[in-house]
């Protein structure tokens, strides 16, 4: 059973959307797991005190170090993989969802104001992510997107795993269009080829489409496509 474990100082948040649909009924059947940490929790003083300014200045706060690590060592498990999801981490893909899916245990710090301490980050082995080049409010949306990427990956969690092999990224392109009933919408129509029943020649459409619209929308990916 893959663990999650959510360090927080809004547990309240979780587990949101990821208690509906699929996600939901696979975490009731046990298929995964997920403890929610409030941080705050591990602070000493009356008034639970979780940040405090930077040195040398600057705006904001920061999660104090004592606080934070505090939190983690007494919620440990053992081998598990601990990410910090941050701005300035390594960005992340289908391949380290695949990656991580394949763990036992990974924790997640969902950091606020200006960040963590540095300290905390060097001294417990924590990994940073982004899920892109942008800046949240805080980590809890991001690791929504992080755990759902990575949920979806389970054996067992979506009713179609056929699906998983044909969806973008996952063969390094972006996926084609799709059409369903009506056959006829506003006046457009569906491709013949979808029509014919000759599966071979929809495979080789649906490959002529993902390489077209991944070189027009996403030229990075394309040359690595083409590298391969």
């Amino acid at each position: 059973m893959w663990q999650a474990q959510v360090f927080t100082l809004y547990p309240e948040i979780f587990p949101g959307p990821l208690s509906k649909g699929l996600y939901g009924k696979a975490l009731s059947k046990k298929l995964w797991n997920l403890n929610i940490v409030n941080i705050r929790d591990a602070a000493e003083d009356k008034h639970k005190t979780v940040d405090d300014t930077p040195y040398g200045g600057g705006s904001g706060m920061l999660l104090k170090a004592d606080v934070l690590a505090k939190s983690l060592d007494q919620n440990k498990i053992q081998g598990e993989r601990v990410i910090y999801l941050s701005p300035k981490g390594k960005k992340f893909d289908q391949k380290y969802a695949q990656e991580l899916s394949n763990e036992k245990s990974v924790s997640f710090i969902c950091g606020h104001f200006e960040g963590v301490d540095e300290r905390v980050l060097t001294t417990r082995n924590i990994e940073e992510v982004s899920v892109g080049d942008y800046i949240l409010s805080g980590g809890e949306t991001a690791a929504f997107v992080v755990m759902d990427s990575i949920l979806r990956l389970l054996p067992g969690v979506l009713g179609n795993e056929n699906s998983k092999s044909d969806e973008s990224f996952e063969n390094g392109l972006l996926e084609y269009p799709q059409y369903t009933k009506p056959q006829i919408w506003e006046e457009k129509g569906v491709p013949e080829v979808l029509l014919s029943g000759d599966h071979s020649k929809i495979k080789d459409w649906r490959l002529s489409q993902s390489e077209a619209i991944t070189r027009v929308r996403r030229p990075d990916l394309w040359q690595k496509y083409k590298k391969n």
